[in-house]
C-alpha cells in the first residue's frame, strides 16, 4: 500500500514544482521594463548632412521627414521633437533621452540654424496654484432652492 501512495505524492510534489517555476516566471516578466520611444526621432547621420545656408525645405523635408510641429506664428521654425521613456511594472514613465532639433529657415527658405537640444536643456515649471476670482454671487444650496421656486411655472 505504501508503494501505490508514493507516486501520487511525488506527482503532486512535481506539478507543484512545475506551479511555483511558472509563477516565478510570469512575475520576473511583470516587472521586466519597457522601452517606448515616441515622437520623430531623425538619425544622426542624416541630420548631420544638413548644413546652414545649403538645404532647402523641401530638401530637408527629403531628408528627415516632415516636421513634429512648425511655430505657429513663425513659419519658418521647424522642430522635430522625441522622447524615449522607460517604465517599470505599474510605475510612472522615466523620460531617459528627450531631443529637439529646430530649424529656422529664411524667407527664401534656405536653412539658417540648426539646434539640438537634450534631457538637460529642459526645465522643470511649476504651476501657481491661485484661483482666479469670478464675478457674481455665492449662493448657499438654500438659496438656490428658493430661488428656482416658480421660475419654471407656465
Amino acid at each position: 500500500m505504501k508503494l501505490g501512495i508514493m507516486p501520487r505524492i511525488d506527482r503532486s510534489s512535481q506539478l507543484f514544482r512545475y506551479l511555483v517555476a511558472f509563477v516565478v516566471v510570469l512575475v520576473g516578466a511583470a516587472c521586466e521594463s519597457r522601452l517606448d520611444t515616441r515622437g520623430n526621432l531623425p538619425d544622426p547621420e542624416r541630420l548631420a548632412e544638413i548644413r546652414a545656408g545649403q538645404h532647402t525645405r523641401e530638401e530637408v523635408s527629403e531628408i528627415l521627414g516632415s516636421p513634429s510641429s512648425v511655430a505657429v506664428f513663425d513659419q519658418e521654425t521647424w522642430y522635430y521633437i522625441s522622447k524615449r521613456t522607460e517604465t517599470v511594472a505599474f510605475f510612472e514613465p522615466e523620460v531617459n533621452q528627450r531631443q529637439v532639433i529646430i530649424l529656422r529657415f529664411d524667407d527664401q527658405g534656405v536653412v539658417t540654424e540648426v539646434t539640438s537640444l537634450g534631457l538637460e536643456d529642459g526645465h522643470v515649471i511649476e504651476p501657481v496654484d491661485r484661483v482666479t476670482p469670478t464675478a457674481g454671487n455665492e449662493l448657499t444650496l438654500i438659496e438656490q432652492l428658493v430661488g428656482n421656486l416658480g421660475r419654471f411655472n407656465k
